[in-house]
C-alpha cells in the first residue's frame, strides 16, 4: 500500500489500472513559490522538485509508509508553462503552442518518514499542430474547463489527441506521470514484486 500525494484522475487511474494499492492524501504546497525558489533550474529538475515536495508534505502524516507525488510541467521554446488560470489564458497558451514542439516533463517522488528515497522523471516531445482561431475556439468549447487542470490545456485521452501530429515518449509520460519508471522503483524498494 502506497499514499499517492496528488488528486489527479489519470493518476488514479494509472495506479489503479496497474494494480497498485493506494490512499490518496493530496499535498497542500506552493507550486508557483517552489518554482520562484528554482529560478531557472531545468524543467525537468523544476518537475522533480516540485513531485519530491509533494511527497514529503504528505510523508509526516503516514509513518513507515511510501507516499508518492508527482509533477508535470510543459516547456514550449524554452518558457514553462503552468495550468491555464482562464479560458483565456488557456486560448493564449494554445495559440502560442501552435506549430511548436512542446516538451512535457514527468516527475515522480517516493518518500518515507519526511526522507526522498527515490525520485526519476521522463520528458515527451509533442509535436503541436498549426491551428486556426476558429479550431482553439472550437476545442475549447468542447474540452473547458475540463482541461483547466491539465498543464498543456489538453487531455491525451480525450480531445486533446487532436493538438498533435506526432509524440515521441510514452503514454503514461503524457498522462502526468511516468509510471513505468514508478513500478521500477517499487520493485527496487522491494514493495513490488516482478
Amino acid at each position: 500500500m502506497i499514499v499517492l500525494a496528488s488528486r489527479s484522475a489519470s493518476r488514479r487511474d494509472m495506479l489503479s489500472s496497474a494494480g497498485l494499492e493506494f490512499v490518496c492524501e493530496p499535498a497542500d504546497v506552493d507550486e508557483r513559490a517552489i518554482e520562484a525558489r528554482l529560478g531557472e533550474a531545468s524543467p525537468g529538475d523544476v518537475a522533480v522538485a516540485l513531485a519530491s515536495e509533494k511527497a514529503l508534505a504528505v510523508s509526516g502524516g503516514y509513518a513507515g509508509m511510501l507516499v508518492l507525488g508527482s509533477d508535470s510541467l510543459v516547456e514550449v521554446e524554452g518558457r514553462r508553462f503552468d495550468k491555464p488560470a482562464s479560458r483565456e489564458e488557456a486560448a493564449r497558451h494554445l495559440r502560442f503552442f501552435a506549430g511548436r514542439i512542446m516538451r512535457l516533463h514527468s516527475a515522480a517522488s517516493l518518500a518515507r518518514d519526511g526522507e526522498v528515497i527515490w525520485q526519476a522523471d521522463a520528458m515527451a516531445s509533442l509535436h503541436v499542430i498549426d491551428m486556426s482561431e476558429e479550431f482553439i475556439e472550437r476545442y475549447l468549447d468542447r474540452e473547458w474547463p475540463e482541461v483547466s487542470a491539465c498543464v498543456g490545456v489538453f487531455r491525451i485521452e480525450a480531445r486533446g489527441v487532436q493538438l498533435f501530429e506526432r509524440i515521441e515518449g510514452d503514454y503514461f509520460t503524457i498522462l502526468g506521470m511516468p509510471l513505468l519508471k514508478v513500478l521500477a522503483g517499487l520493485r527496487q524498494l522491494g514493495e513490488l514484486t516482478s
